[in-house]
């Protein structure tokens, strides 16, 4: 697994940012040479893109960063049709990065775990474990950009997605060392939930699914993710209700239903509760788009 690393003591460089979506199924990434960093985000994939004589597949839920290069090594071309959208962020960074090849994968050999750590670590192709999430993040950043904000605050926002992306990947690395078994379950538990995020998801429909007791697999999925299962399912249902609000045009009642809730009135006070938000508050203060079809 290829990752760079890079420091942070001085927030990332913005650049530019925003949401693309192909208008046909026969786009193709167009030639274009990159002199600065490159982050993709896929919302629905897959985007063929290729750069550094590497082709890349990149699927939804996946990121992929791609550092600047030098002729005839900069430029990045699509190199198969696809009708796929996904949220970019460019940014320079004030530090130069280093890629990094771990022998084993593991973060103590990479030495992150450290408690006052100023390095991240980006693998440069990843499948995230919470896309909604950085989506909002880059959502925020957008809106930051549109209403003006100074260019401080929006260095930090930025510095903020790529540290988001750190954080999720280490969690993939260092899961409180469970078995191979367990680290499958664990994956197999996240895909299970993003697949039935629209359903009323109860622990115990989960458990029954895999054939496991309930306390048992709570308590293993508590010791790897370090938030109780019923916790984490109230948590994807709140990161994927912040990504409708604020990347489509479903109203309140569409999202609640969407989600698996009763009623729209059950779906806000949920919210509520957990955000300390209405669903409308916070759809008005993240809801612009800097969008941009080909």
């Amino acid at each position: 697994m290829k990752a760079y690393e890079f420091t942070i003591d001085k927030p990332l460089e913005y650049v530019c940012t925003g949401k693309f979506e192909a208008l046909s199924p026969n786009w193709i990434h167009e030639t274009a040479d990159l002199t600065d960093y490159e982050l993709f985000v896929i919302s629905k994939g897959p985007l063929y893109i290729s750069y550094q004589n590497q082709d890349y597949t990149v699927n939804t839920g996946e990121t992929l960063l791609l550092p600047p290069g030098q002729p005839p090594l900069d430029l990045r071309r699509g190199f198969k049709p696809s009708d796929c959208s996904f949220y970019w962020m460019h940014f320079i960074s004030p530090h130069p990065l280093t890629p990094v090849i771990p022998e084993d994968g593991s973060p103590e050999t990479l030495g992150y775990l450290t408690e006052n750590n100023i390095r991240l670590l980006i693998p440069q192709y990843c499948r995230t474990l919470n896309t909604e999430k950085i989506i909002v993040l880059m959502k925020q950043l957008q809106d930051a950009v549109r209403s003006n904000y100074d260019r401080l605050t929006i260095n930090y926002m930025t510095t903020l997605v790529m540290c988001e992306i750190h954080n999720q990947h280490l969690k993939q690395l260092n899961m409180g060392a469970p078995t191979k078994t367990q680290r499958q379950m664990f994956q197999d538990i996240l895909d299970y939930i993003k697949c039935h995020i629209h359903e009323n998801v109860r622990v115990s429909d989960i458990a029954r699914c895999f054939g496991y007791n309930e306390k048992y697999l709570s308590h293993m999925f508590s010791s790897i993710a370090g938030l109780s299962l019923k916790r984490y399912i109230m948590k994807a249902k709140i990161d994927e209700a912040n990504f409708m609000l604020t990347d489509t045009n479903m109203t309140i009642l569409e999202i609640s239903s969407a989600l698996g809730f009763a009623d729209s009135h059950n779906f806000m006070k949920f919210y509520k509760k957990l955000t300390g938000l209405t669903p409308s508050e916070y759809r008005n203060a993240f809801s612009k788009r800097m969008l941009f079809h080909q």
